[in-house]
């Protein structure tokens, strides 16, 4: 009866949780959160967010590092595009075309298109997000192709613009989606909102853009995810408060270090020696100063004390060691990266955090950087490139994913130990696992353009009659000469 009485009185009988982490008794009563979707917790806390990250970019050694560590190992130097057409000479003229155009890709004039692509990661990895606008010029501009890169930091793209449009589309965070869910449109300013301070402010009201000439450069977590989060945002917090703890750290040590010691007298009126030279400050009071090798007599019932302030000694180092440990896991770089410190670590332990930050590093890289960024620009050029006459390419709306394809290289890795590495991929390579061609790739390199640079090199050595030991086919790996082809 009591069971009866409570069901349909709207109780429920008690029960225990299935999982632990469902349970909600004393340890986990007051941890309730909310189920809100992805977009939603972006839409109300993305701004806030992006502005304390820049603000810890602006003023942290340890942010700005690690975002600086991030985009370095990202980008290096560039991910470059290697053609992979069949064509050796169409191949070659792509490059040369590519290489023109890449010093004038900047719509501001300010950086090369592999500049571009680290100021993109470092306004991404800092505000969660950027844009680039496929900016189409004039053929009387002069310009190798006529396209160029304006990159506009995510402010342009206003999260409070939400509404519903009478053809159906719909804009949610001032992207607008049409009936099935495609971009069609990214609702723009002109100016960044922020400009105001400067002399700015008559941005407007946003102005729609196709989809098709921005590119939307962020790290998606979950699906359905349509704007960015900054990458510093589980480390925020901690951060913060971290410097503040390290700031009055250093204070208090300032303010230690200023008094040395407390004399007492038997009188106000008896006067120290050197107190009578000194000026006394507001309240009466007259520092004394000792020089060096003093030997200060004491008259009978004057005492000295000397200031002893708390000290943390070595704890100090060890905490926040261990919270600048917690700080790098949340940025996603290495505590040695983080922070310069390489006490303690050693070939094997330094090389397998490198290892795992490397494979991050390359997942991001091509997930995120080259599918979202380098892809449509390259495919934009292209198309420009062939349009305008730049680019000879027959066929090419019948070929266009033909001639279009290509690999992007990163920068090559800097190993630990090169003899070591060289070594193992060299095994490698002789046993069949891996080729030279994507050996040489890991290296940032392109195996073609290496070969015509040996090849080059071996006809003026031999041109010239020389006879150099780093020629393999004059020279075993031991220095002995080859004879008739065989060492």
């Amino acid at each position: 009866m009591g069971f009866w009485r409570r069901l349909f009185s709207g109780g429920m009988p008690s029960r225990k949780a299935g999982y632990e982490a469902a349970a909600s008794g004393r340890r986990l009563g007051n941890w309730q959160p909310g189920n809100e979707g992805v977009n939603t917790l972006l839409f109300r806390d993305a701004d806030l967010m992006r502005s304390r990250a820049r603000d810890l970019v602006r003023r942290n050694a340890w942010a700005f590092n690690g975002v600086d560590a991030l985009v370095s190992n990202l980008v290096g130097t560039g991910i470059k595009p290697r053609s992979t057409h069949a064509d050796a000479a169409f191949k070659e003229r792509v490059h040369a075309l590519w290489l023109d155009w890449s010093r004038e890709a900047d719509a501001h004039g300010v950086q090369g298109f592999y500049g571009l692509q680290a100021l993109a990661v470092r306004t991404m990895v800092e505000g969660g997000e950027v844009l680039a606008r496929l900016r189409e010029r004039d053929p009387g501009d002069g310009l190798v192709v006529p396209l160029q890169i304006q990159l506009l930091e995510p402010e342009h793209l206003p999260f409070t613009l939400n509404r519903d449009l009478p053809n159906g589309n719909r804009i949610r965070a001032g992207i607008e989606f049409d009936r099935i869910g495609r971009r069609v449109a990214y609702h723009l300013y002109r100016e960044h909102p922020g400009e105001r301070a400067a002399g700015g402010g008559l941005f407007g009201d946003p102005i729609p853009v196709p989809a098709s000439e921005v590119v939307h450069l962020f790290r998606p977590l979950r699906p359905g995810q349509i704007r960015g989060e900054p990458w510093l945002t589980q480390a925020l917090v901690k951060l913060h408060e971290l410097d503040q703890y390290d700031d009055a750290e250093l204070v208090r040590k300032k303010t230690a270090a200023l008094i040395a010691g407390f004399i007492t007298k038997p009188s106000p009126e008896f006067a120290l020696a050197g107190e009578d030279d000194a000026i006394p400050d507001e309240h009466g009071a007259a520092p004394v100063s000792w020089t060096p090798g003093t030997m200060q007599v004491l008259m009978p019932g004057e005492d000295v004390k000397f200031s002893e302030p708390a000290d943390l000694g070595g704890q100090y180092g060890e905490f926040m060691k261990t919270q600048l440990r917690a700080v790098a896991v949340a940025i996603g770089v290495t505590y040695e990266q983080l922070t310069g410190d390489l006490s303690g670590v050693n070939y094997s332990s330094i090389r397998a955090g490198m290892v795992e930050f490397r494979r991050r590093m390359e997942q991001w890289q091509r997930s995120v950087i080259i599918h979202q960024f380098c892809r449509p620009v390259w495919e934009r050029w292209m198309d420009r490139a062939v349009l305008a006459g730049a680019l000879e390419a027959p066929g090419y709306a019948r070929r266009r994913r033909e001639y279009q394809a290509v690999k992007w290289i990163p920068q090559g890795w800097a190993w630990v130990d090169p003899q070591k590495e060289f070594s193992a991929v060299v095994m490698a390579i002789r046993a069949g696992l891996i080729s030279r061609d994507e050996a040489v790739a890991t290296y940032g390199y392109d195996a073609e353009e290496i070969d015509r640079e040996c090849a080059a090199a071996n006809a003026r050595a031999d041109k010239l009659g020389l006879a150099l030991d780093s020629d393999p086919r004059r020279r075993t790996r031991t220095g002995a000469a080859v004879q008739d082809g065989t060492p």
